[in-house]
């Protein structure tokens, strides 16, 4: 057993993360939050975590798909809690009870860890819980956030958790915060088993980013740099030239360079080259190909200058990145444990 490890002969204080649902939630965000915390106790054979269900008024709470989910208490009711996680989704801006942001605020002082999943991280904004804090909401939200926010440091992070503050953005994003809130309470081997339960090829870090739309970043003004993009994306394993490129969008090389520096901040072939190492570090973590043939994939010539390429941009060659991503499965020493029974 690894010293950062607990051990499980011993009685563990169940932590209790209160998940707040409030109208037309993301189900999927919500679903994705909590199922680890359900399988990280049935791993460990303990109660590990418990997650009452609230609701404003104690009434069900129908999610955006029309399901709804009977809570456990209202917000007066709930008892102590760890942690709380409010659940949002599409119409967050049009949450006004003011009786949320007190309930928060006082949960702030008691020193309760605050988070959100998907669009939630709006109403910890408004109820100023996110003032100097980094965090992140569902790219759709970003600007919108940035704009009316100016004291929250917004990322396009997957997930960000800041301190006493944990924040997630929408779709499958929960899960991989939560991973890492079980790495860090219960150790790594607990967390990767989790992960392998629900096929989830490697567990995503805070430094994962969303992918945002090229388009959305643009709008409709900058067609030929949306299509030289595309381009880029669609070739990564033989690189086209830039004169390929201008030719292929109508520009000269010249007029395409002024626009990615322009619009990306960068030179095309940066950006170019940005794009096959995101596509390596997928192949890397996610397949068990060779490093040089995840080299040829995208586009290297050779294997140690897709290693420098690599080390220079993440910080860690291609090779040891693997061996520490590499998944291990969790050993349990205690043999009294009980693994909770039925389906998964």
């Amino acid at each position: 057993m690894r010293a950062n490890e607990p051990n499980y002969a011993d009685e563990v204080k169940p932590r209790r993360i209160g998940f707040l649902l409030l109208p037309d939630f993301s189900m999927i965000a919500f679903t994705a939050a909590l199922e680890p915390l359900r399988m990280a106790n049935r791993l460990s054979g303990r109660t590990l975590y418990q997650w009452p269900l609230i609701s404003l008024h104690g009434q069900p709470v129908t999610a955006s798909n029309g399901l709804s989910i009977g809570p456990d208490s209202d917000i007066n009711h709930c008892g102590p809690l760890d942690m709380v996680l409010v659940c949002t989704g599409e119409r967050v801006e049009a949450v006004e009870d003011r009786s949320i942001a007190f309930w928060l605020r006082k949960l702030a002082m008691k020193k309760v860890n605050i988070g959100a999943v998907c669009t939630g991280a709006y109403l910890l904004a408004r109820a100023e819980l996110l003032n100097g804090y980094r965090c992140t909401i569902h790219w759709e939200n970003m600007a919108a956030m940035r704009e009316q926010f100016p004291k929250v440091i917004v990322s396009s992070e997957l997930f960000e958790i800041d301190r006493d503050r944990l924040t997630s953005s929408g779709g499958t994003a929960p899960l991989d915060m939560m991973l890492n809130v079980i790495h860090e309470d219960h150790g790594g081997h607990l967390a990767i088993s989790v992960s392998e339960e629900f096929i989830c090829e490697r567990i995503r870090g805070p430094n994962d980013r969303q992918r945002i739309p090229l388009r959305l970043h643009l709008g409709t003004s900058q067609p030929k740099l949306v299509d030289a993009v595309s381009l880029m994306e669609a070739n990564l394993e033989e690189p086209m030239s830039l004169d390929e490129l201008a030719q292929h969008v109508g520009l000269s090389r010249r007029q395409l360079e002024r626009l990615f520096q322009k619009h990306l901040r960068c030179v095309p072939t940066r950006y170019y080259l940005e794009l096959r190492l995101a596509r390596a570090r997928q192949l890397l973590l996610q397949t068990s190909m060779s490093i040089v043939d995840v080299a040829f994939a995208c586009g290297f010539v050779s294997a140690p200058h897709f290693s420098k390429c690599y080390r220079d941009f993440y910080g860690i060659p291609p090779r040891d990145e693997r061996r520490l991503k590499k998944p291990a499965r969790y050993e349990y020493k205690d043999t009294d444990a009980k693994t909770a029974a039925g389906p998964r």
